[in-house]
């Protein structure tokens, strides 16, 4: 994203000539080296601040991002033309406009998108901003916390699973 797009002033209406003429970020997920999307981002120019919404273009024979789902922001993707192939759970499913899919979090499906068709997937996708998510990526055994400080990025075997007793003290002080 350029810097004026970053500062530019809020406003209400983005006609479509607007849209078309807003810049595309270039976003690759560091843990797919086929994840090619570029993104318009709409929400944070009318002055949105709980909800992000872009619209994706994912090229021929590249990918979105990686399969995951989220703990605390839901997500929503909407086709608006090309085809592509959507990772759901256990299965996969054939796309196209008009298409809607919505992950519900905590306990949404995991979920992926690729285009292995000749002309680019394009598509609506939105969800919470909330500041603060947990990213589940259940192939690769890793997980992204994202915070309003920063991305972080942790193996699996990295985490520890804790419980209230593990705070308790041993002694029998009394307080």
């Amino acid at each position: 994203m350029s810097d004026a797009t970053s500062k530019m002033p809020a406003q209400a209406l983005l006609t479509s000539r607007d849209i078309a003429e807003l810049p595309e970020a270039h976003v690759r997920h560091p843990w797919n080296a086929n994840s090619e999307v570029y993104l318009k981002r709409l929400s944070h120019i009318t002055g949105l601040g709980r909800v992000a919404l872009s619209i994706a273009r994912v090229p021929p024979g590249r990918e979105s991002f990686v399969y995951h789902c989220h703990e605390r922001d839901e997500e929503f993707v909407f086709i608006l033309s090309g085809r592509g192939k959507a990772e759901i759970g256990e299965h996969a499913f054939d796309v196209g406009p008009g298409d809607f899919m919505g992950f519900p979090a905590p306990g949404g499906p995991a979920h992926h998108l690729l285009n292995p068709f000749d002309e680019d997937l394009v598509y609506l996708m939105g969800g919470e901003s909330s500041g603060f998510d947990i990213g589940h990526f259940p192939k690769l055994g890793r997980h992204i916390i994202f915070t309003t400080t920063g991305i972080q990025g942790v193996d699996d075997q990295a985490l520890a699973q804790m419980t209230f007793a593990d705070w308790l003290a041993d002694d029998d002080g009394g307080g």
